[in-house]
C-alpha cells in the first residue's frame, strides 16, 4: 500500500515538472549532460555511477528550488538515484532495488534528469546508462538454491543414482561439478548427478555423511553447496535374546500377577536406542502371560498342582516369541519351562463327610462300627502334604465311643447301652464329631459328623391295660360307630409300635365280621347292624403284636334291646262291601286284624284310624292292650238328611307300640307305628238280599324312598336329560341343514308361480333409443401399443379413432327403461327376465330394441380403439 502511495506522488511530481517545462523558461542549469556511462551488473546500491553539477543564474541567490531528480526512465526502472555530494555537485548511483543483471534486464537505461532554481528557471537532461556484463559465479537452483539438502538412503540399497543436482552459469556457460572430501563411498558426474558406490550397513557404516558439491564455470568461478546424505536403518536384523535362564519353578496357587520371569531381548537394528520388541506366547496357555512390551511373564490363572493335568505333567512347556514388528516382522523364539511345585493348600475331605451308622443296644464293649479312613483323603500329590490323622472325637454320648487312634480313624463301642436304663431313656441316635486335619504345616482340617441310631431290641411282651373288656351296646348304634378301645403297651424302649387284630369272635351266622378294630389305635367299630332279637352277646378275642411278640385279650360285646321293631299286621289291605242298614255295634263283616312286634309285649299295641273316617262311622274294638282288634260300625249312616254323602271310605289303620309306656316315657322312648289300609264299598237297600260269603284280599305296598347316601342320583339324571337334550337338538339341526342344501327354495327365475297364489302382472318397461352425432375435434395423434397401427384422439374427451379411417357417425344410445311398478320400490327388474303370457306386444318391443342394440356397427362406421363403438345405458 506505502509503494502504491510513493508511485502516485511520483507520478503528480512528474506531472508538474513536465507542465513546469513546458510552461517555464528553460535554461542550461545540468552541466556535464546529457552525457553516457557505464556500470557493472550485480552493482551493489550506492555504487556512482555518474558526477555532474548544476549551475544555478545570478538572480538565483537561494540556489536550487527543486533538486536534480530523476523523472523518468527508459525503460522504467528504480535502479538509479541521485545524491548529493555536496555544494551544487551531485552523482547518479544505483539503489540496489533491483539489481542490475546484463543476462535478464535491459542492456541500456535513459534517464532524464530535471532541475529548477529558485528564480524559475529549469533544466531537463538526459543521461544514458550502459550495463556492462561480468563474470558472474554459478547460482545452484532449486532446493540447493535455498537450503541445504537432506538426501535419505536406506541401508542395504544398492549403488545407485541417489540426486541431480541443479546449477546455471550466468553466461550459460558449461558447468563442472566436484565433491569433497573424496575419500566418501559417493561421486558426482559433470551432469550433476549424485551416484552411492556401495551398499550401506546401518549397523557398520557412518550413519550421515556430508558432501561438499561444487560447480565451476570456465572461468575458475565456482559455487559450493553442502548435501547431506543420511543411512536410514531398516529392519533386517533378527532380534535375538538375552535371557540365559530356560527354566523356572514357582509354587502352585500364585495370585495373578505373580512375576515368574523377566524374558529380555535386542534388536541390532536398535544398537543406538532402545529396542522396539513385541514379546508373546505362541503355545496355549491359560496359565501365564507375558507383557508384549516388557516381556515380563506373569501368572494369570489358577494354577492347581493338584489337579488334571498338572497333577499327572508338572511341567508347564512355553514358546516365547520376540518380533521386532508388530506384523511381518523378523521374529525369535525360545522354550522356557515352568515347574508348578507342590504346597500344603488341601485339607483332609471326607465322601461322605456324615455318616450314618446302627448299632443294637446292648452290644458288648470294643465292637467295631466305622473305619474313617476308607472315606478320607487328601488330593495335595505330594506325600508330606497329603498326610492326616483323627483327633477331637466329641458329641452326645461320645463317653460310649472311641478312637483306636488318631492314624487308623476307626470307630469303636467302649460300653453296652441299654435303652430302658434311666439314664438312657428317650435317647435313639448319639451325635458325634471327629476332626480331620493335616499333620504337615499348615494345618487344614475338616469336622465330620456320625450320627449313631442304637436300634432297640425287642425284649418285652406287649400288655393290655385290662384282661377283659365289656361294651354295652345299644341294638341302634349305626354302622361305622365306635363302641369302645382297647389299649396295650410294652416296656421296650422306644416304645414299639402295637398292631391289633380280632383273632376270633368277629362274625356271625348271618354276618361274617360284624366288628373291626383299628389296627394303630384299638378302637373297636361295627360293620353291620347290631340285633337284640337275634344275638343278645358277642364274646371277641383281640390280639396286640409289636410285629415280633403277641398278647390277646377278650372283649365282651352286650347289645342292648331297643324298640327298633314296627307292628306288623295282617292283613296289610282288607275291601269289602256293606249294606247302608247295618246295625250300629256290628263287627263289619267279622274282620279282625292280628298284629306282631318283634321287640314289643303284645299288650302294648294301640289302634286308630288316622284318615278317611268321616264322620267316625268306624272304630275298633279293643282300641288298645292286646294283638288282635275288630272293625266295629260305631254309628249308622244317614244318606237321607244329606249328613252322609259318602259311599266309598278309604280307612287309614295306625298300629303303635307305646301303649304300655307313660306320657313322660313317649318322649324319650322310640314308639314305631303299623300301618293298614281298609276299602269299604256302603250298599244302599237292595231289593233282593244276595248272600255272600266273607273274604279278603292281601295287597303288598312297596315304596321307592329316596335315601341321603343316593344323593348323585337325580344329579345323574338330570346331567343325562340335558346332555340327550343337546344331542337331539343338533342332530335337528344338521337335518334341516341337509334338507336345505339338498332341496333349494325355487327362484324367480324359475317362472314356476307358487300354488294358489296370485299370478303378479309384469311392470311395463318403456324403450327409448336416441341416436346422437357427436362431431368430434381429433387434435393429436398416437401410436396403438398393442397394432402398432396410428391413431387420433381428442386431447379434452379423450375420444380417439383409426387415423386411416374417415371420421365416422358417432352414435350414443341412451336405453332407459323406467318401471312402472305399482309398488314404487325402485328396485331394477333384469332385462333378461321373461314377459308374461299377457305382454306378448311389450316382449316384442323389448326383442326388437335388443336387437337393435346388439348389431355390430356398419361399414361406413370406424372402430374406436379400446371401445364397442356404442354403449348402452340402462336405467330402470
Amino acid at each position: 500500500m506505502k509503494d502504491r502511495v510513493i508511485k502516485t506522488m511520483k507520478s503528480m511530481l512528474l506531472l508538474l515538472i513536465s507542465l513546469a517545462v513546458v510552461s517555464g523558461r528553460r535554461t542550461r542549469l545540468l552541466k556535464g549532460l546529457p552525457a553516457t556511462s557505464t556500470v557493472e551488473e550485480n552493482a551493489a546500491a550506492g555504487v556512482s555511477v555518474y558526477t555532474f553539477n548544476v549551475t544555478v543564474s545570478p538572480l538565483s541567490s537561494e540556489g536550487v528550488a527543486i533538486l536534480p531528480t530523476i523523472v523518468n526512465s527508459n525503460p522504467l526502472t528504480e535502479a538509479f538515484d541521485i545524491e548529493s555530494k555536496g555544494g551544487l555537485e551531485y552523482r547518479v548511483v544505483t539503489t540496489g532495488n533491483p539489481v542490475l543483471d546484463y543476462e535478464t534486464m535491459p542492456k541500456r537505461f535513459d534517464l532524464e534528469i530535471f532541475v529548477e532554481d529558485t528564480s524559475g528557471r529549469t533544466d531537463l537532461n538526459i543521461l544514458t546508462v550502459q550495463v556492462i556484463d561480468k563474470n558472474e559465479r554459478p547460482v545452484f537452483r532449486g532446493n540447493m538454491a535455498i537450503q541445504t539438502v537432506m538426501i535419505y538412503v536406506l541401508e542395504g540399497t544398492p549403488p545407485e543414482h541417489i540426486y541431480q543436482v541443479d546449477a546455471a552459469d550466468p553466461e550459460n556457460a558449461d558447468l563442472k561439478y566436484s565433491l569433497l572430501p573424496a575419500s566418501v563411498p559417493f561421486l558426482v558426474l559433470e551432469s550433476g548427478a549424485i551416484f552411492s558406490t556401495k551398499e550401506f550397513d546401518y549397523e557398520k557404516d557412518p550413519h550421515c555423511y556430508l558432501l561438499n558439491i561444487t560447480a565451476t564455470d570456465p572461468d575458475g568461478l565456482n559455487t559450493t553447496k553442502t548435501v547431506n546424505i543420511n543411512i536410514i536403518n531398516i529392519n533386517d536384523e533378527r532380534p535375538y535374546f538375552t535371557t540365559k535362564q530356560r527354566i523356572y519353578r514357582i509354587p502352585e496357587e500364585q495370585s495373578p500377577g505373580t512375576v515368574v520371569a523377566n524374558i529380555t531381548a535386542k534388536d541390532p537394528d536398535d544398537e543406538d536406542s532402545p529396542s522396539r520388541l513385541f514379546y508373546s506366547i505362541q503355545s496355549s496357555d491359560r496359565y501365564f502371560s507375558i507383557n508384549p512390551s516388557t516381556g515380563t511373564l506373569q501368572v494369570t490363572g489358577r494354577i492347581n498342582r493338584d489337579a488334571i493335568p498338572l497333577r499327572l505333567h508338572p511341567n508347564i512347556s512355553l514358546i516365547v516369541r520376540v518380533e521386532d514388528s508388530p506384523s511381518s516382522g523378523h521374529t525369535s523364539e525360545i522354550e522356557i519351562t515352568v515347574i508348578i511345585e507342590d504346597i500344603n493348600d488341601n485339607p483332609p475331605e471326607c465322601n461322605p463327610s456324615t455318616f450314618r451308622k446302627e448299632a443294637n443296644e446292648n452290644m458288648t464293649a470294643g465292637t467295631f462300627l466305622l473305619d474313617l479312613r476308607n472315606y478320607c483323603k487328601d488330593i495335595d500329590v505330594d506325600s508330606s502334604n497329603n498326610q492326616f490323622k483323627f483327633t477331637g472325637l466329641s458329641g452326645f454320648g461320645s463317653n460310649n465311643f472311641a478312637l483306636e487312634s488318631t492314624v487308623s480313624g476307626r470307630l469303636v463301642m467302649t460300653e453296652s447301652i441299654d435303652l430302658e436304663s434311666p439314664a438312657n431313656i428317650g435317647v435313639e441316635v448319639y451325635c458325634l464329631t471327629v476332626r480331620v486335619q493335616d499333620i504337615a504345616c499348615p494345618t487344614y482340617s475338616n469336622i465330620i459328623y456320625i450320627y449313631i441310631r442304637i436300634k432297640p431290641v425287642n425284649e418285652f411282651f406287649p400288655v393290655f391295660s385290662n384282661l377283659s373288656y365289656v361294651f354295652n351296646v345299644p341294638e341302634t348304634t349305626k354302622v361305622g360307630s365306635s363302641i369302645g378301645r382297647v389299649n396295650a403297651r410294652d416296656k421296650d424302649r422306644p416304645p414299639s409300635v402295637i398292631t391289633y387284630s380280632i383273632i376270633s369272635g368277629e362274625g356271625t351266622r348271618d354276618y361274617t365280621n360284624i366288628f373291626w378294630i383299628s389296627p394303630t389305635k384299638g378302637d373297636v367299630k361295627l360293620l353291620a347292624r347290631l340285633d337284640y332279637e337275634s344275638t343278645q352277646k358277642h364274646i371277641l378275642t383281640v390280639q396286640a403284636s409289636d410285629q415280633e411278640k403277641t398278647a390277646t385279650a377278650s372283649v365282651t360285646v352286650n347289645v342292648l334291646e331297643v324298640n327298633d321293631e314296627e307292628p306288623i299286621c295282617s292283613p296289610r289291605f282288607y275291601s269289602f262291601q256293606i249294606p247302608v242298614s247295618l246295625a250300629v255295634g256290628t263287627n263289619i263283616n267279622g274282620f279282625r286284624i292280628e298284629c306282631q312286634d318283634r321287640d314289643s309285649d303284645p299288650r302294648s299295641f294301640r289302634y286308630f284310624i288316622n284318615k278317611g273316617n268321616v264322620n267316625n262311622h268306624f272304630t275298633f274294638s279293643p282300641s288298645a292292650g292286646s294283638n288282635t282288634s275288630r272293625l266295629i260300625l260305631a254309628s249308622r249312616f244317614d244318606y237321607e238328611s244329606g249328613l252322609d254323602t259318602n259311599w266309598i271310605y278309604r280307612l287309614r289303620v295306625y298300629i303303635t307300640d307305646d301303649n304300655l309306656l307313660s306320657a313322660r316315657d313317649k318322649t324319650t322312648n322310640p314308639i314305631k307305628t303299623g300301618m293298614l289300609t281298609l276299602s269299604i264299598r256302603v250298599i244302599p237297600n237292595p231289593t233282593a238280599v244276595i248272600t255272600t260269603t266273607p273274604g279278603f284280599t292281601v295287597v303288598t305296598k312297596r315304596e321307592n324312598i329316596y335315601s341321603e347316601s343316593a344323593w348323585y342320583v337325580p344329579f345323574i339324571i338330570t346331567l343325562d336329560g340335558l346332555l340327550l337334550l343337546g344331542l337331539l337338538g343338533y342332530l335337528g339341526f344338521l337335518l334341516v341343514t341337509w334338507v336345505r342344501t339338498r332341496c333349494p327354495p325355487a327362484s324367480k327365475a324359475d317362472g314356476v308361480a307358487p300354488i294358489n297364489a296370485p299370478e303378479k302382472k309384469k311392470p311395463r318397461k318403456e324403450v327409448v333409443v336416441t341416436m346422437t352425432r357427436l362431431n368430434t375435434a381429433f387434435d393429436g395423434e398416437a401410436r396403438d401399443p398393442v397394432t402398432g397401427k396410428m391413431y387420433e384422439f381428442n386431447t379434452r374427451s379423450g375420444a380417439r379413432r383409426w387415423k386411416k379411417s374417415t371420421e365416422p357417425l358417432q352414435l350414443v344410445l341412451a336405453a332407459q327403461a323406467r318401471s312402472s311398478a305399482a309398488d314404487g320400490s325402485g328396485q331394477a327388474t333384469d332385462r333378461a327376465e321373461a314377459p308374461s303370457k299377457k305382454e306378448p306386444s311389450e316382449k316384442g318391443k323389448e326383442s326388437a330394441a335388443g336387437t337393435k342394440l346388439d348389431a355390430k356397427p356398419s361399414a361406413g362406421q370406424s372402430e374406436t380403439p379400446g371401445q364397442d363403438g356404442l354403449r348402452l345405458q340402462i336405467q330402470k
